[in-house]
Order: C-alpha cells, then sequence, then structure tokens
C-alpha cells in the first residue's frame, strides 16, 4: 500500500468534504419545499467511481445512514453515462421512506467515472393516499402503499 502524506489526505479530505457542503447548500438555496429550504430535511455526499463513500456533509443521519445502499442499488441498475442522473426512493434498495427522493450522478474526469455526487431529499407528493408519519421500510411493506408510489432506480436524462 502506498505511503499517505497525513497533509494531503487532510486537505483532500476538507476539499470533498467542502464539495458535499456545498452540494447541500445548493440545494436549500434552489428548493420550493419548505421541507428542504427551512426544515433542512436533505444530505448529500460524495462517492468514488466504485460506489464508496468519499465524503458526506453535516445533514439528516438517517440519510448520510441510507447512502451507499441506494448508490449501489444505482450503480448495480444503471450503466450511468456522462450527463445521466439516477433517482430512486425505493426502501428495499436503501431508500428511507418514499418522499425521499434519491439523485446519483456520476462525475467524469478524462472519460473515467471519478466519483458520484448524491442528494437526497424530501418532497412531498399528491400520489400520497394520507400524511404518514412513520417509516416504510423491510419491516413493514403493507404500509409502504401510503406514502406514495416506489421507484426503482431510473435514469434521468
Amino acid at each position: 500500500m502506498p505511503r499517505v502524506d497525513p497533509a494531503e489526505l487532510e486537505i483532500f479530505k476538507n476539499l470533498f468534504h467542502a464539495a458535499a457542503e456545498e452540494m447541500g447548500a445548493g440545494l436549500r438555496r434552489s428548493a420550493f419545499s419548505p421541507n428542504i429550504k427551512e426544515r433542512r430535511d436533505y444530505s448529500c455526499a460524495v462517492f468514488d467511481g466504485k460506489g464508496r463513500v468519499v465524503a458526506m456533509g453535516d445533514h439528516m443521519p438517517v440519510h448520510l445512514g441510507s447512502m451507499p445502499m441506494s448508490v449501489a442499488a444505482a450503480l448495480e441498475a444503471l450503466e450511468l453515462e456522462p450527463g445521466s442522473i439516477a433517482m430512486l426512493n425505493d426502501p428495499y434498495a436503501g431508500g428511507t421512506h418514499l418522499p425521499d427522493i434519491t439523485l446519483v450522478m456520476p462525475v467524469w474526469a478524462q472519460d473515467v467515472g471519478a466519483s458520484s455526487a448524491r442528494p437526497k431529499a424530501e418532497r412531498r407528493s399528491a400520489l400520497q393516499d394520507a400524511p404518514a408519519p412513520g417509516p416504510c421500510s423491510t419491516s413493514s411493506p403493507h404500509r409502504c402503499w401510503r406514502f406514495g408510489q416506489i421507484v426503482r432506480a431510473c435514469r434521468q436524462l
């Protein structure tokens, strides 16, 4: 294993953390939803080309814990190309509950998928049957229909 310079490691750690934080700040500034703008119900992170966590912003812990599973599901289901974005909310593939939509976007460097940026944010939908405060999870799949529609990993162009 190559020797890592501690100063260089700290610089890159802070660069990637700042990128995740800036993603969150941009999402919040551009949001219309009070869930994102006021409640700050969102999270952002940076992953490497294999879907491993590089840095996470200081956002919602419940989102941050499920991020690696969502990214893995998106990378397994789709072949992401430059300019494409994967979208999912599947509670069986790293989703927290159906109103939380996950977007996975590859970042390319010299025609190589270098990393992926991933925001996750709350949205409310007219597709919901009723407000459902509890989680839609694999332990209670019969309740999932009340939250809205499950979106398996799909490509958004």
